[in-house]
Protein backbone atom coordinates (compact mmCIF):
# COMPACT_ATOMS: atom_id res chain seq x y z
CA UNK A 1 0.00 0.00 0.00
CA UNK A 2 2.89 2.43 0.87
CA UNK A 3 4.59 1.05 -2.26
CA UNK A 4 1.12 2.46 -4.39
CA UNK A 5 1.04 5.66 -2.60
CA UNK A 6 4.49 6.83 -3.23
CA UNK A 7 4.28 5.52 -7.40
CA UNK A 8 1.29 7.86 -7.06
CA UNK A 9 3.28 10.77 -5.87
CA UNK A 10 6.14 10.35 -8.34
CA UNK A 11 4.06 10.47 -11.27
CA UNK A 12 3.43 13.38 -12.08
CA UNK A 13 7.06 14.03 -12.41
CA UNK A 14 7.99 12.01 -15.06
CA UNK A 15 5.27 13.06 -16.93
CA UNK A 16 6.16 16.77 -16.34
CA UNK A 17 9.95 15.94 -17.88
CA UNK A 18 8.06 14.23 -20.99
CA UNK A 19 5.56 17.19 -21.70
CA UNK A 20 8.48 19.37 -21.32
CA UNK A 21 10.96 17.26 -23.74
CA UNK A 22 8.35 17.14 -26.65
CA UNK A 23 7.96 20.49 -26.26
CA UNK A 24 11.05 21.71 -26.93
CA UNK A 25 11.27 19.35 -30.01
CA UNK A 26 10.50 22.11 -32.33
CA UNK A 27 13.24 24.14 -31.76
CA UNK A 28 15.00 21.57 -34.14
CA UNK A 29 17.41 18.78 -33.53
CA UNK A 30 20.70 20.51 -33.79
CA UNK A 31 19.67 23.43 -30.65
CA UNK A 32 18.63 20.58 -28.78
CA UNK A 33 21.59 18.69 -28.54
CA UNK A 34 23.63 21.65 -28.61
CA UNK A 35 21.88 22.47 -25.04
CA UNK A 36 22.51 18.78 -23.98
CA UNK A 37 25.57 17.84 -25.21
CA UNK A 38 27.71 19.30 -22.06
CA UNK A 39 25.61 17.50 -19.75
CA UNK A 40 26.08 14.04 -22.13
CA UNK A 41 30.06 15.01 -21.14
CA UNK A 42 29.63 15.54 -17.39
CA UNK A 43 27.50 12.04 -17.34
CA UNK A 44 30.37 10.30 -19.39
CA UNK A 45 32.83 11.28 -17.31
CA UNK A 46 30.93 10.26 -14.16
CA UNK A 47 30.13 7.49 -14.89
CA UNK A 48 33.60 6.36 -16.47
CA UNK A 49 35.74 8.27 -13.46
CA UNK A 50 33.20 6.14 -10.95
CA UNK A 51 34.15 2.95 -13.14
CA UNK A 52 37.89 3.22 -12.38
CA UNK A 53 37.14 4.23 -8.61
CA UNK A 54 35.33 1.22 -8.00
CA UNK A 55 37.47 -1.09 -9.96
CA UNK A 56 40.30 -0.56 -7.88
CA UNK A 57 39.11 0.23 -4.54
CA UNK A 58 37.21 -3.39 -4.42
CA UNK A 59 37.82 -6.19 -6.82
CA UNK A 60 40.40 -5.38 -10.18
CA UNK A 61 40.29 -9.39 -10.72
CA UNK A 62 36.83 -8.78 -12.51
CA UNK A 63 38.94 -8.91 -15.21
CA UNK A 64 39.07 -12.32 -15.53
CA UNK A 65 34.67 -12.13 -16.74
CA UNK A 66 36.28 -12.09 -20.19
CA UNK A 67 37.19 -15.21 -20.15
CA UNK A 68 33.87 -17.46 -21.74
CA UNK A 69 34.36 -20.28 -19.45
CA UNK A 70 32.31 -18.27 -16.73
CA UNK A 71 29.89 -17.72 -18.91
CA UNK A 72 29.49 -21.35 -20.03
CA UNK A 73 29.58 -22.43 -15.86
CA UNK A 74 26.55 -20.01 -15.32
CA UNK A 75 24.66 -21.63 -17.78
CA UNK A 76 25.50 -24.88 -16.19
CA UNK A 77 24.43 -23.88 -12.82
CA UNK A 78 21.41 -22.04 -13.80
CA UNK A 79 19.83 -23.43 -17.00
CA UNK A 80 16.26 -21.96 -17.36
CA UNK A 81 16.49 -19.11 -15.32
CA UNK A 82 20.11 -18.03 -16.77
CA UNK A 83 18.17 -18.34 -20.30
CA UNK A 84 15.62 -15.90 -18.53
CA UNK A 85 18.12 -13.39 -17.47
CA UNK A 86 19.14 -12.75 -20.61
CA UNK A 87 16.33 -10.13 -21.22
CA UNK A 88 17.78 -8.12 -18.41
CA UNK A 89 21.61 -8.61 -20.01
CA UNK A 90 19.98 -7.14 -23.28
CA UNK A 91 18.79 -3.90 -21.35
CA UNK A 92 23.00 -3.20 -21.27
CA UNK A 93 22.57 -2.30 -25.01
CA UNK A 94 19.65 0.03 -25.00
CA UNK A 95 20.56 2.82 -27.07
CA UNK A 96 22.57 1.10 -29.74
CA UNK A 97 19.05 1.09 -31.71
CA UNK A 98 19.06 5.19 -31.84
CA UNK A 99 22.47 4.75 -33.60
CA UNK A 100 20.17 3.40 -37.23
CA UNK A 101 17.65 5.80 -36.91
CA UNK A 102 19.57 9.14 -36.14
CA UNK A 103 21.72 8.54 -39.16
CA UNK A 104 20.53 11.63 -41.21
CA UNK A 105 21.22 13.83 -37.54
CA UNK A 106 24.72 13.15 -37.71
CA UNK A 107 27.17 12.05 -40.06
CA UNK A 108 28.28 8.41 -40.02
CA UNK A 109 31.84 9.52 -39.07
CA UNK A 110 30.86 11.33 -35.94
CA UNK A 111 28.84 8.36 -34.91
CA UNK A 112 31.66 6.65 -35.32
CA UNK A 113 34.30 8.17 -33.41
CA UNK A 114 32.28 9.38 -30.72
CA UNK A 115 31.21 5.42 -29.98
CA UNK A 116 34.39 4.54 -29.92
CA UNK A 117 36.38 6.80 -28.41
CA UNK A 118 33.72 8.08 -25.63
CA UNK A 119 30.52 6.08 -25.50
CA UNK A 120 31.72 2.81 -25.80
CA UNK A 121 34.37 3.19 -23.38
CA UNK A 122 32.97 4.42 -20.47
CA UNK A 123 30.23 1.98 -20.66
CA UNK A 124 32.67 -0.72 -20.37
CA UNK A 125 34.17 0.85 -17.69
CA UNK A 126 31.21 1.68 -16.09
CA UNK A 127 30.34 -1.80 -15.57
CA UNK A 128 33.45 -3.21 -15.05
CA UNK A 129 33.01 -0.91 -11.83
CA UNK A 130 29.73 -2.48 -10.87
CA UNK A 131 31.08 -5.34 -11.41
CA UNK A 132 34.03 -5.12 -8.96
CA UNK A 133 31.77 -3.57 -6.23
CA UNK A 134 29.11 -6.43 -6.80
CA UNK A 135 32.44 -8.69 -5.63
CA UNK A 136 32.02 -7.17 -2.47
CA UNK A 137 28.03 -6.03 -1.89
CA UNK A 138 26.65 -9.04 -3.27
CA UNK A 139 23.26 -7.76 -1.54
CA UNK A 140 23.36 -4.38 -3.63
CA UNK A 141 22.42 -6.03 -6.85
CA UNK A 142 19.15 -4.55 -7.11
CA UNK A 143 20.14 -0.95 -6.95
CA UNK A 144 23.70 -1.30 -7.83
CA UNK A 145 24.22 1.69 -9.82
CA UNK A 146 23.36 4.28 -7.06
CA UNK A 147 24.57 2.02 -4.47
CA UNK A 148 28.49 1.97 -5.81
CA UNK A 149 28.36 5.92 -6.43
CA UNK A 150 30.69 7.11 -3.72
CA UNK A 151 28.80 9.30 -1.19
CA UNK A 152 30.03 12.45 -1.62
CA UNK A 153 28.83 12.03 -5.63
CA UNK A 154 25.80 10.45 -5.10
CA UNK A 155 23.34 13.97 -5.60
CA UNK A 156 25.24 15.22 -8.03
CA UNK A 157 25.30 12.05 -10.09
CA UNK A 158 21.40 11.87 -9.43
CA UNK A 159 20.55 15.17 -11.34
CA UNK A 160 23.00 14.42 -14.28
CA UNK A 161 21.76 10.41 -14.38
CA UNK A 162 17.96 12.19 -14.64
CA UNK A 163 19.27 14.74 -17.39
CA UNK A 164 21.06 12.40 -19.07
CA UNK A 165 17.84 9.67 -19.70
CA UNK A 166 16.09 12.72 -20.60
CA UNK A 167 18.60 13.23 -23.30
CA UNK A 168 18.43 9.56 -24.24
CA UNK A 169 14.85 9.86 -25.07
CA UNK A 170 15.82 12.62 -27.43
CA UNK A 171 17.86 10.41 -29.95
CA UNK A 172 14.65 8.39 -30.00
CA UNK A 173 12.46 10.79 -31.17
CA UNK A 174 14.25 12.71 -33.45
CA UNK A 175 14.89 8.85 -34.95
CA UNK A 176 11.16 8.66 -35.07
CA UNK A 177 10.63 11.91 -36.96
CA UNK A 178 13.38 10.22 -39.55
CA UNK A 179 12.09 7.05 -39.81
CA UNK A 180 8.61 8.78 -40.50
CA UNK A 181 10.16 11.17 -43.37
CA UNK A 182 11.57 8.20 -45.27
CA UNK A 183 8.14 6.37 -44.98
CA UNK A 184 6.25 9.45 -46.38
CA UNK A 185 8.31 9.96 -49.39
CA UNK A 186 7.99 6.26 -50.21
CA UNK A 187 4.29 6.79 -50.15
CA UNK A 188 4.20 4.50 -46.87
CA UNK A 189 2.87 7.28 -44.72
CA UNK A 190 -0.38 9.36 -44.03
CA UNK A 191 0.59 13.32 -45.10
CA UNK A 192 2.51 15.07 -42.47
CA UNK A 193 4.12 18.32 -42.07
CA UNK A 194 7.59 17.80 -42.68
CA UNK A 195 9.79 20.69 -40.89
CA UNK A 196 13.64 21.15 -41.96
CA UNK A 197 15.35 22.76 -38.84
CA UNK A 198 18.70 22.30 -39.92
CA UNK A 199 20.36 24.36 -43.28
CA UNK A 200 23.16 21.82 -43.70
CA UNK A 201 21.76 18.31 -42.58
CA UNK A 202 18.60 16.68 -44.82
CA UNK A 203 17.62 14.19 -41.91
CA UNK A 204 17.46 16.72 -39.22
CA UNK A 205 13.45 17.46 -39.07
CA UNK A 206 10.58 18.04 -36.90
CA UNK A 207 7.09 16.50 -37.28
CA UNK A 208 4.11 18.07 -35.48
CA UNK A 209 1.62 15.78 -35.30
CA UNK A 210 4.27 12.79 -34.79
CA UNK A 211 5.80 15.10 -31.81
CA UNK A 212 2.54 15.10 -30.11
CA UNK A 213 1.12 12.03 -30.53
CA UNK A 214 4.64 10.32 -29.26
CA UNK A 215 3.75 12.89 -26.46
CA UNK A 216 0.46 11.07 -25.47
CA UNK A 217 1.30 7.67 -25.91
CA UNK A 218 4.26 7.99 -23.42
CA UNK A 219 2.03 10.06 -20.99
CA UNK A 220 -0.50 7.29 -21.51
CA UNK A 221 1.68 4.20 -20.89
CA UNK A 222 3.59 5.81 -17.98
CA UNK A 223 0.53 5.91 -15.89
CA UNK A 224 -0.91 2.54 -17.16
CA UNK A 225 2.43 1.11 -16.22
CA UNK A 226 4.01 2.98 -13.57
CA UNK A 227 6.78 1.04 -12.56
CA UNK A 228 10.11 0.80 -14.41
CA UNK A 229 9.73 -2.96 -14.63
CA UNK A 230 7.17 -3.11 -17.16
CA UNK A 231 8.44 -0.60 -18.97
CA UNK A 232 12.01 -2.00 -18.91
CA UNK A 233 10.10 -5.52 -20.49
CA UNK A 234 8.70 -3.39 -22.98
CA UNK A 235 11.92 -1.79 -23.97
CA UNK A 236 14.26 -4.79 -24.42
CA UNK A 237 11.46 -6.27 -26.45
CA UNK A 238 11.68 -3.36 -28.83
CA UNK A 239 16.03 -3.14 -28.68
CA UNK A 240 16.09 -7.13 -29.54
CA UNK A 241 13.51 -6.33 -32.46
CA UNK A 242 14.92 -3.85 -34.05
CA UNK A 243 18.57 -5.48 -33.73
CA UNK A 244 17.28 -8.70 -35.35
CA UNK A 245 15.20 -7.33 -38.01
CA UNK A 246 17.97 -5.18 -39.01
CA UNK A 247 20.36 -8.54 -39.24
CA UNK A 248 17.79 -9.86 -41.16
CA UNK A 249 17.82 -6.79 -43.45
CA UNK A 250 21.79 -6.74 -43.19
CA UNK A 251 21.72 -10.26 -45.04
CA UNK A 252 19.68 -8.73 -47.83
CA UNK A 253 22.17 -6.22 -48.88
CA UNK A 254 24.89 -9.10 -48.26
CA UNK A 255 23.08 -11.04 -51.14
CA UNK A 256 21.44 -8.64 -53.23
CA UNK A 257 23.92 -5.50 -53.37
CA UNK A 258 27.03 -6.67 -51.84
CA UNK A 259 27.32 -9.84 -53.84
CA UNK A 260 28.60 -11.21 -50.13
CA UNK A 261 30.46 -14.22 -50.69
CA UNK A 262 28.15 -17.29 -49.58
CA UNK A 263 30.81 -18.46 -46.70
CA UNK A 264 30.86 -15.25 -45.04
CA UNK A 265 27.14 -14.78 -44.98
CA UNK A 266 26.31 -18.44 -43.45
CA UNK A 267 29.09 -17.51 -40.97
CA UNK A 268 27.21 -14.02 -40.08
CA UNK A 269 24.32 -15.75 -39.76
CA UNK A 270 25.77 -18.45 -37.10
CA UNK A 271 27.24 -16.31 -35.26
CA UNK A 272 25.72 -12.91 -34.16
CA UNK A 273 22.15 -14.26 -36.20
CA UNK A 274 21.86 -16.93 -33.50
CA UNK A 275 23.01 -14.79 -30.46
CA UNK A 276 20.68 -12.25 -31.11
CA UNK A 277 17.27 -15.03 -31.81
CA UNK A 278 18.59 -16.37 -28.33
CA UNK A 279 18.18 -12.73 -26.57
CA UNK A 280 14.74 -12.59 -28.74
CA UNK A 281 13.43 -15.82 -27.48
CA UNK A 282 14.62 -14.90 -23.59
CA UNK A 283 12.90 -11.66 -24.24
CA UNK A 284 9.27 -12.98 -25.56
CA UNK A 285 9.33 -15.01 -22.14
CA UNK A 286 8.03 -11.70 -20.69
CA UNK A 287 5.94 -10.82 -23.12
CA UNK A 288 2.49 -10.65 -21.17
CA UNK A 289 4.49 -8.59 -18.06
CA UNK A 290 4.80 -5.33 -20.49
CA UNK A 291 6.36 -7.08 -23.59
CA UNK A 292 3.49 -6.76 -25.52
CA UNK A 293 3.35 -2.79 -25.53
CA UNK A 294 5.72 -2.51 -28.61
CA UNK A 295 4.76 -5.77 -30.47
CA UNK A 296 0.65 -4.00 -30.41
CA UNK A 297 2.24 -0.48 -31.88
CA UNK A 298 4.15 -1.89 -34.05
CA UNK A 299 1.35 -3.80 -35.43
CA UNK A 300 -0.80 -0.99 -35.24
CA UNK A 301 1.83 1.52 -37.11
CA UNK A 302 2.56 -1.66 -39.79
CA UNK A 303 -1.13 -1.44 -40.36
CA UNK A 304 -1.42 2.06 -41.48
CA UNK A 305 1.00 1.87 -43.49
CA UNK A 306 0.01 -0.97 -45.51
CA UNK A 307 -3.02 0.21 -45.65
CA UNK A 308 -1.83 3.88 -46.73
CA UNK A 309 0.57 2.29 -49.50
CA UNK A 310 -2.14 0.12 -50.87
CA UNK A 311 -4.77 2.71 -51.56
CA UNK A 312 -2.03 5.21 -52.71
CA UNK A 313 -0.74 2.95 -55.60
CA UNK A 314 -3.70 2.24 -56.80
CA UNK A 315 -5.26 5.85 -57.12
CA UNK A 316 -1.89 6.69 -58.47
CA UNK A 317 -2.00 3.76 -61.04
CA UNK A 318 -5.61 4.98 -61.45
CA UNK A 319 -4.07 8.61 -62.38
CA UNK A 320 -1.64 7.22 -65.03
CA UNK A 321 -4.06 4.90 -66.68
CA UNK A 322 -6.03 8.16 -67.07
CA UNK A 323 -3.99 10.34 -67.73
CA UNK A 324 -4.45 13.51 -70.56
CA UNK A 325 -1.64 13.78 -72.96
CA UNK A 326 -1.00 17.40 -74.76
CA UNK A 327 -3.40 16.25 -78.23
CA UNK A 328 -6.47 15.34 -75.94
CA UNK A 329 -6.05 18.69 -74.24
CA UNK A 330 -6.31 19.52 -78.34
CA UNK A 331 -9.89 17.51 -78.33
CA UNK A 332 -11.59 18.48 -75.59
CA UNK A 333 -11.08 21.84 -76.65
CA UNK A 334 -13.16 21.05 -79.58
CA UNK A 335 -15.85 19.58 -77.59
CA UNK A 336 -17.20 22.48 -75.74
CA UNK A 337 -17.56 26.19 -76.90
CA UNK A 338 -17.91 27.66 -73.56
CA UNK A 339 -16.91 31.54 -72.38
CA UNK A 340 -13.06 31.84 -71.22
CA UNK A 341 -13.14 32.98 -67.23
CA UNK A 342 -10.18 35.74 -67.16
CA UNK A 343 -7.23 34.92 -64.98
CA UNK A 344 -4.67 32.31 -64.02
CA UNK A 345 -5.94 28.48 -62.64
CA UNK A 346 -3.37 26.25 -61.14
CA UNK A 347 -4.02 22.73 -60.54
CA UNK A 348 -1.95 20.27 -58.52
CA UNK A 349 -1.57 16.81 -58.54
CA UNK A 350 1.25 14.51 -57.62
CA UNK A 351 1.29 13.31 -60.85
CA UNK A 352 4.52 13.56 -62.60
CA UNK A 353 4.15 12.58 -65.80
CA UNK A 354 1.12 13.90 -67.87
CA UNK A 355 -1.80 15.87 -66.98
CA UNK A 356 -4.28 14.36 -64.35
CA UNK A 357 -8.00 12.98 -65.40
CA UNK A 358 -9.35 15.92 -62.88
CA UNK A 359 -8.07 18.34 -65.50
CA UNK A 360 -10.93 17.31 -67.76
CA UNK A 361 -13.29 16.91 -65.02
CA UNK A 362 -13.14 20.72 -64.72
CA UNK A 363 -12.98 21.56 -67.98
CA UNK A 364 -16.23 19.70 -69.61
CA UNK A 365 -17.71 22.82 -67.28
CA UNK A 366 -15.72 25.76 -68.07
CA UNK A 367 -14.22 25.71 -71.27
CA UNK A 368 -11.98 28.84 -72.99
CA UNK A 369 -11.01 29.45 -76.37
CA UNK A 370 -7.62 30.91 -77.28
CA UNK A 371 -6.70 28.15 -74.89
CA UNK A 372 -3.06 27.58 -72.73
CA UNK A 373 -1.44 25.35 -70.85
CA UNK A 374 1.34 24.61 -69.07
CA UNK A 375 2.57 21.45 -67.30
CA UNK A 376 5.16 22.29 -64.49
CA UNK A 377 7.01 20.26 -62.10
CA UNK A 378 8.00 21.71 -58.97
CA UNK A 379 10.57 19.82 -56.73
CA UNK A 380 11.29 21.82 -52.96
CA UNK A 381 14.30 20.59 -51.37
CA UNK A 382 14.64 20.78 -47.60
CA UNK A 383 16.38 23.80 -47.96
CA UNK A 384 13.85 25.83 -49.89
CA UNK A 385 11.59 27.68 -47.46
CA UNK A 386 8.25 29.23 -48.72
CA UNK A 387 8.87 33.28 -49.23
CA UNK A 388 5.99 35.15 -48.41
CA UNK A 389 7.37 38.29 -50.03
CA UNK A 390 7.44 36.44 -53.07
CA UNK A 391 3.93 34.24 -53.76
CA UNK A 392 4.61 30.85 -55.47
CA UNK A 393 2.43 32.30 -58.13
CA UNK A 394 4.39 35.19 -58.90
CA UNK A 395 7.32 32.86 -59.26
CA UNK A 396 5.79 30.27 -61.36
CA UNK A 397 4.54 33.37 -63.66
CA UNK A 398 8.17 34.55 -63.87
CA UNK A 399 9.66 31.29 -64.81
CA UNK A 400 6.75 30.06 -67.26
CA UNK A 401 7.96 33.91 -68.99
CA UNK A 402 11.44 32.21 -68.76
CA UNK A 403 10.33 28.96 -70.81
CA UNK A 404 8.29 30.71 -73.54
CA UNK A 405 11.23 32.87 -74.47
CA UNK A 406 13.73 29.81 -73.98
CA UNK A 407 11.43 28.12 -76.49
CA UNK A 408 11.78 30.89 -79.01
CA UNK A 409 15.26 31.22 -78.99
CA UNK A 410 15.52 27.31 -79.48
CA UNK A 411 13.43 27.67 -82.27
CA UNK A 412 15.70 30.75 -83.61
CA UNK A 413 18.54 28.90 -83.28
CA UNK A 414 17.52 26.05 -84.96
CA UNK A 415 15.89 28.03 -88.23
CA UNK A 416 19.78 29.64 -88.24
CA UNK A 417 21.21 26.28 -88.50
CA UNK A 418 18.78 25.73 -91.61
CA UNK A 419 20.02 29.00 -93.16
CA UNK A 420 23.17 28.09 -93.05
CA UNK A 421 22.94 24.15 -94.39
CA UNK A 422 20.98 25.52 -97.52
CA UNK A 423 24.04 28.13 -98.57
CA UNK A 424 23.80 27.58 -102.27
CA UNK A 425 23.57 31.18 -103.60
CA UNK A 426 20.01 31.55 -103.22
CA UNK A 427 18.32 33.54 -100.42
CA UNK A 428 14.96 31.55 -100.63
CA UNK A 429 15.43 29.12 -97.46
CA UNK A 430 16.99 32.18 -95.64
CA UNK A 431 13.83 34.46 -96.59
CA UNK A 432 11.80 32.20 -95.19
CA UNK A 433 13.48 31.58 -92.08
CA UNK A 434 13.51 35.09 -91.19
CA UNK A 435 9.62 35.17 -92.17
CA UNK A 436 9.50 32.18 -89.87
CA UNK A 437 11.27 33.52 -87.01
CA UNK A 438 9.38 37.32 -87.30
CA UNK A 439 6.59 34.82 -86.66
CA UNK A 440 7.06 33.04 -83.72
CA UNK A 441 8.56 36.18 -82.39
CA UNK A 442 4.87 37.36 -82.66
CA UNK A 443 3.66 34.29 -81.24
CA UNK A 444 6.13 33.94 -78.20
CA UNK A 445 5.26 38.05 -77.73
CA UNK A 446 1.44 37.09 -77.43
CA UNK A 447 2.26 34.30 -75.07
CA UNK A 448 3.68 36.38 -72.60
CA UNK A 449 1.33 39.27 -72.84
CA UNK A 450 -1.29 36.34 -71.98
CA UNK A 451 0.12 35.23 -69.16
CA UNK A 452 0.83 39.18 -67.94
CA UNK A 453 -2.95 39.84 -68.10
CA UNK A 454 -4.22 36.81 -66.80
CA UNK A 455 -1.65 37.17 -63.81
CA UNK A 456 -3.54 40.44 -63.66
CA UNK A 457 -7.07 39.10 -63.40
CA UNK A 458 -6.38 37.29 -60.73
CA UNK A 459 -4.75 33.55 -59.41
CA UNK A 460 -7.09 30.57 -58.87
CA UNK A 461 -5.52 27.20 -56.56
CA UNK A 462 -7.83 24.23 -57.86
CA UNK A 463 -7.35 21.15 -55.40
CA UNK A 464 -8.44 17.70 -56.20
CA UNK A 465 -11.26 16.84 -54.20
CA UNK A 466 -10.56 12.94 -54.85
CA UNK A 467 -13.24 10.24 -53.06
CA UNK A 468 -11.59 6.89 -52.88
CA UNK A 469 -14.01 4.32 -53.50
CA UNK A 470 -13.66 0.54 -54.47
CA UNK A 471 -15.02 -0.77 -57.65
CA UNK A 472 -18.38 -2.50 -57.54
CA UNK A 473 -17.74 -5.99 -57.62
CA UNK A 474 -14.59 -5.49 -55.45
CA UNK A 475 -13.81 -7.69 -52.39
CA UNK A 476 -15.03 -7.33 -48.68
CA UNK A 477 -11.34 -7.09 -47.79
CA UNK A 478 -11.08 -4.31 -50.69
CA UNK A 479 -13.97 -2.40 -49.75
CA UNK A 480 -13.16 -2.05 -46.22
CA UNK A 481 -9.51 -1.34 -46.66
CA UNK A 482 -10.13 1.34 -49.29
CA UNK A 483 -13.87 2.58 -48.48
CA UNK A 484 -13.49 2.38 -44.37
CA UNK A 485 -9.81 2.25 -43.54
CA UNK A 486 -8.30 4.83 -46.35
CA UNK A 487 -10.66 7.34 -46.05
CA UNK A 488 -10.57 7.41 -42.46
CA UNK A 489 -7.12 8.38 -42.26
CA UNK A 490 -7.26 11.22 -45.62
CA UNK A 491 -10.46 12.84 -43.63
CA UNK A 492 -8.32 13.04 -40.21
CA UNK A 493 -4.72 13.81 -41.33
CA UNK A 494 -3.21 16.78 -42.84
CA UNK A 495 -5.18 18.01 -46.08
CA UNK A 496 -3.18 18.89 -49.72
CA UNK A 497 -4.05 22.38 -49.35
CA UNK A 498 -2.39 22.24 -45.93
CA UNK A 499 0.96 20.30 -47.49
CA UNK A 500 1.12 22.90 -50.05
CA UNK A 501 0.63 26.22 -48.14
CA UNK A 502 -1.80 26.89 -50.85
CA UNK A 503 -4.19 30.52 -49.47
CA UNK A 504 -7.47 29.63 -48.51
CA UNK A 505 -9.23 32.87 -49.50
CA UNK A 506 -8.36 31.55 -53.73
CA UNK A 507 -8.51 27.89 -53.35
CA UNK A 508 -11.24 25.96 -55.19
CA UNK A 509 -11.51 21.91 -54.69
CA UNK A 510 -12.61 20.18 -58.00
CA UNK A 511 -14.66 16.98 -56.69
CA UNK A 512 -14.09 13.37 -58.88
CA UNK A 513 -14.90 10.11 -57.85
CA UNK A 514 -11.75 7.46 -58.63
CA UNK A 515 -13.38 3.99 -58.41
CA UNK A 516 -10.26 1.56 -57.77
CA UNK A 517 -10.99 -2.05 -59.19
Amino acid sequence: MNSRVLINQVCPLPIAILVLLFMVQRFGTDKVVYTFAPILCVWFLFISGIGIFNFIKHDPSVVKAVNPKYIIDYFKRNKKHAWISLGGVILTTTGSEALFADVGHFTVRSKQISMCTVIYRSIILAYTGQASYLRKHNDAALDAFYKSVPGTMYWPMFVVAILASIIASQSLISGAFSVVQQSLSLGCFPRVRVVHTSSKYEGQVYIPEINYLLMLACVFVTIGFRTTLKLSNAYGIAVVFVLTLTSAFLVLVMIMIWKTHIALIILYVVTIGLIELVYLSSVLYKFNQGGYLPVAFAFVLMLVMLIWNYAYRKKYYFELDHKISPDNVKEIMMEKNFYRLPGLAIFYSELVHGIPPIFKHYVANVLCYDFQVYRCVVRYGYTDVRNEQEPFEKLLVEQLKVFVREDYMGMTHALDRTEKVCDDGSLTNGENADNQIVKEEEITNRDIEVLDEAWKCGVAHFVGENEIVARKGSSICKRVIIDYAYNFLKRNLRQSNRVFDIPQERMLKVGMTYELK
